[in-house]
């Protein structure tokens, strides 16, 4: 596999977890109780949003190239950790990732997709009712699956294909988007009241909602095995997909605010039906929502390929656990990927926004040890070969973990009760591995194997 299947990955697992949506949430921040806009001067707070977000998730982008080319096994954090840390520490890191942490934002897509193919076209919603959403994610989830188990490069091609196409609709939104005559006089550049202590307190409370809508920056790192010369493919991979994904962010944003005015904004978590209105006419929402539908199909594929890829890896290295590492002669583990098809069917009965707070907390701690894991293999094993080695070091590393500590913080505060039992479904994973790593050397716990070492 070469550089763009894998800056794909990168690219729709990013557009998939909520461009079109967030924007909404970010507007909520700067609004008053009673509805009203705090930005009184322009929305540039909003615009610097996006571009922060998107340099926290660069500097997340370049620190996980170094230990992708430095540690190249495929697993993300399940193999990064298990070598930096403790295997044990890795291993709950995997078993959670396999388990929750991508089949949860699966199925929480796939419900998504439902709701807006039923927007899109509304003659579906009538089809089995009160129950046409699910159906819809069901079918989504199944024949993204069946599409993964034809072979690796069938795998590769469809998720290419399907950002492509992503990519090519976003950009055609942008360019008809400022075309249109903007619904409001907008300001763009800094005023002096977007430096208000009110607006400054929106900003920092609304930068969670933009972090998650990065999340997916990291996808490559889970299938370093599956990449053609990964010590220059991975890091381009990794850097361009963020680099492009923050420019795309921006550019639609911009458009949103450009087309809409801020007042019909404000409070409404669904910007993208208002501003599909403003550009498109009086089927603009029918027209964006099918947009989403194309993005969210690419999210889905993107999270079922790396996701299966974690329970792989700790099949190949725990014998107990083995069944899962196994693949067919294509070079599909097709075991892995009808597990994490198994776990996506029952989520699929839960609410999509419970799943996303129930998992989220678990996935920003990881990133955060996985990043915070440059400096520590930096001092722990200075002669380690590093094909890449992380611009701005440590600079870099340190940014992103004093960010990614707020957000967690700011996580439990909004939902504690989900941040908490994320927390027990990680505990979980103790007694498991202590039953499943009897009898295998350390080395191979750590992944540290001879074909990876050499």
């Amino acid at each position: 596999m070469s550089t763009w299947p894998a800056a794909a990955l990168v690219i729709s697992n990013m557009i998939g977890t909520g461009v079109f949506m967030s924007l909404g949430w970010q507007v909520m921040g700067f609004s008053r109780p009673d509805g009203t806009s705090l930005l009184t001067g322009s929305v540039f707070p909003i615009i610097m949003l996006w571009v922060v977000g998107g340099v926290l998730a660069l500097c997340g982008a370049l620190c996980y190239a170094e230990l992708a080319t430095a540690l190249p096994r495929s697993g993300g954090e399940y193999n990064f950790l298990s070598r930096i840390y403790h295997p044990m520490v890795g291993f709950c890191t995997g078993l959670c990732s396999a388990s929750i942490g991508f089949a949860a934002p699966i199925a929480a897509s796939a419900l998504v997709f439902g709701d807006y193919f039923c927007r899109a076209f509304p003659g579906y919603a009538r089809v089995v009712p009160n129950h046409t959403v699910h159906v819809l994610g069901f079918l989504l989830v199944t024949i993204v699956t069946l599409c993964h188990l034809r072979s690796l490069r069938f795998t590769g091609w469809f998720q290419a294909t399907v950002t492509g196409l992503t990519v090519l609709l976003i950009l055609s939104f942008v360019v008809v988007g400022f075309g249109a005559t903007p619904g409001q006089p907008v300001t763009f550049a800094p005023h002096v009241a977007d430096w208000n202590w009110p607006v400054l307190g929106a900003f920092g409370g609304s930068l969670i909602w933009v972090m998650y809508s990065y999340s997916g920056w990291n996808a490559a790192s889970y299938i370093v095995e599956e990449v053609r010369n990964p010590g220059k493919a991975l890091p381009r991979a990794l850097i361009l997909g963020t680099v492009f994904v923050l420019t795309l962010y921006v550019a639609v944003n911009s458009v949103f605010l450009y087309t809409t005015p801020l007042a019909r904004l404000s409070g409404q978590p669904e910007v993208a039906h208002l501003a599909g209105t403003e550009v498109f006419g009086p089927v603009g929402a029918r027209i964006s929502s099918a947009l989403i539908c194309v993005g969210l199909i690419a999210n889905v594929s993107g999270m079922m390929w790396v996701g299966s890829r974690v329970s792989q890896a700790i099949g190949a290295t725990y014998p107990v656990l083995g069944v899962l590492g196994r693949t067919s002669k294509t070079r599909v583990p097709y075991i892995s990927l009808g597990y994490q098809y198994a776990i996506t069917f029952v989520l699929l009965f839960f609410d999509p926004k419970n799943i996303i707070n129930y998992v989220e907390s678990v996935l920003i701690f990881w990133s955060l040890l996985a990043v915070l894991g440059v400096i520590v293999l930096r001092v722990r094993e200075p002669n380690l070969p590093r094909p890449y080695r992380t611009w701005g070091y440590p600079f870099t590393p340190i940014v992103f973990a004093i960010i990614a500590l707020f957000c967690l913080i700011q996580t439990y505060q909004l939902h504690p009760l989900e941040s908490a039992v994320g927390a027990v479904t990680v505990l979980i994973g103790i007694p498991i591995y202590l039953w499943a790593c009897r009898n295998v050397p350390s080395e191979q716990l750590r992944g540290v194997l001879p074909e990876s070492s050499t």
